[in-house]
């Protein structure tokens, strides 16, 4: 059988530098590939650390792409980032300005909360039970 996983996620984003900056301080997520494509457009993975799937800048081409950053799943949570541990990270995060939109809950999955990216996207930060 075959191995397969998913390796990259695209994200939309106004501008590279300004998201890459984001995910680097507020996150911790480390530039992995920064590559000029040409014409403007670059190939830019940043990686979470440990493993997982990387996460693929995209900046905008064009209106219809530019309306769907902050919001491109219609509000719902996009993005899920694990942690080992919850309150580290969570008090980390704080620190550092990510806005949380509710309080630390546990549900039977885990411990979570969802926050915002630098331009309103939705991710919830969770320690899953094991």
């Amino acid at each position: 059988m075959s191995e397969r996983r998913i390796a990259t996620v695209a994200l939309v984003v106004r501008d590279y530098d300004e998201a890459i900056g984001w995910y680097a301080e507020k996150l911790g997520f480390v530039l992995a590939e920064d590559a000029d494509l040409g014409g403007g457009k670059r190939w830019v993975t940043l990686d979470p650390g440990n493993g997982g799937a990387r996460l693929l800048l995209a900046r905008a081409d064009g209106e219809r792409q530019a309306s769907r950053i902050g919001d491109q799943t219609g509000g719902r949570v996009f993005l899920f980032l694990e942690t080992d541990d919850f309150a580290r990270d969570h008090a980390i995060m704080l620190a550092k300005g990510v806005s949380f939109k509710e309080e630390p809950r546990r549900e039977t999955y885990g411990t979570v909360a969802v926050f915002a990216d630098l331009y309103g996207n939705l991710w919830d930060l969770i320690e899953p039970k094991h």
